[in-house]
C-alpha cells in the first residue's frame, strides 16, 4: 500500500461517523436525557410558546449566541415559569434552568453558551413546551484558556448592568447583566502552563428588584466566560435592581457529586 492510500485510510478511520453529528440525530434525546429530567412526562414540541435563535454554524463555539423568544406575555394569571435549556451532545449537557415572574412582563432570554459538537439545543418551557436548533460547531467546551486568565482571575464577580434608552414603569425593560467570570469548563487547557485547569464556573445567579425576584437561574460550564444575559422585568417604580452571583469549583467537569463550594458576589443599581 503506498503512503497516500495508507494515510488516507487512517483518515477515514479516525474520523467519526457522520450519523453521529447529522441534523435529526434525536439518539441523546431519546436514550438518555428525554427520562433523566422529563420521565414518564409528554413534552410538546412546537414554537407556539417559546422560539429558539441561535446560528445554523456557529462562527466561535466557545460563544455561540443563543436567544430564547416568547410568545406569550408574562401576568400574574399566565406566565412562564421554568426554562430549561440543554445541549444534547455536550459532554454536560445542562446549561441552565431560568425561573420567571409575572414581574419580567418577557420570558424572553438571551446569552452565550458553549457548543462542543454538532448538536441539538433544547429549549422547555413552563408546561412541557419544547423548542430546538440545530447547530454546527465544535470544541466549544475544550477551547484554549487565553493568556490573560490572570488577569480574568482579578476582576472575578465584578458585574454591570445595563439598561438602554431609559427605564420605563409599567412596562418590560430589557436589561444586560455583564459578568466577569472565566466560567472554566475543566477540559481547557491552560496556554502558559500547559495544564488542564479543574472546574470552575458560575452555579447560581439570582436577579431581585426592591427584594423581589425577577430572574433566579442554576447554570454550568456551558455558559460561556464572562457570562452575559439579557433578560427583561417590569419596575412599578423606582427602586434597586440587585444581582448575586455564586460559583463553585469541581474536579471533574461532568461530575456534580463532590464539588468545593465557591464565593457569592453581588452588584445592585439604582433604577430611578
Amino acid at each position: 500500500m503506498n503512503v497516500t492510500k495508507f494515510l488516507s485510510l487512517v483518515l477515514v478511520l479516525s474520523m467519526p461517523p457522520l450519523a453521529a453529528f447529522a441534523e435529526g440525530d434525536e439518539n441523546e434525546w431519546n436514550a438518555t436525557l428525554k427520562n433523566q429530567y422529563f420521565a414518564g412526562k409528554t413534552i410538546t414540541e412546537g414554537n407556539e410558546v417559546i422560539e429558539l435563535e441561535a446560528p445554523y454554524r456557529a462562527e466561535d463555539p466557545a460563544l455561540v449566541p443563543l436567544k430564547i423568544v416568547s410568545k406569550i406575555p408574562q401576568t400574574q394569571d399566565t406566565y412562564i415559569k421554568k426554562i430549561l435549556v440543554l445541549v444534547d451532545k455536550n459532554p454536560f449537557p445542562f446549561v441552565g434552568e431560568f425561573a420567571l415572574t409575572p414581574d419580567s412582563g418577557k420570558a424572553d432570554l438571551a446569552m452565550r453558551i458553549r457548543v462542543n459538537t454538532y448538536s441539538y439545543i433544547r429549549a422547555i418551557a413552563g408546561r412541557l413546551v419544547m423548542t430546538k436548533k440545530f447547530v454546527k460547531a465544535s470544541g466549544g467546551c475544550s477551547a484554549p484558556i487565553g493568556a490573560d486568565l490572570d488577569a480574568s482571575l482579578k476582576r472575578l464577580g465584578k458585574m454591570k448592568f445595563r439598561l438602554d434608552g431609559g427605564v420605563k414603569t409599567a412596562e418590560p425593560n430589557l436589561v444586560q447583566l455583564m459578568i466577569s467570570h472565566p466560567n472554566i469548563t475543566g477540559m481547557q487547557m491552560d496556554q502558559m502552563t500547559r495544564f488542564v485547569k479543574k472546574s470552575h464556573f458560575i452555579e447560581q445567579l439570582k436577579v431581585t428588584f426592591n427584594g423581589k425576584p425577577v430572574l433566579t437561574a442554576k447554570t454550568d460550564i456551558a455558559i460561556s466566560s464572562d457570562p452575559n444575559f439579557r433578560f427583561y422585568f417590569v419596575p412599578p417604580s423606582a427602586g434597586v435592581l440587585k444581582a448575586e452571583i455564586r460559583d463553585t469549583s469541581c474536579e471533574s467537569p461532568i461530575a456534580r457529586d463532590a464539588c468545593a463550594k465557591g464565593s457569592t458576589y453581588s452588584e445592585t443599581f439604582e433604577v430611578k
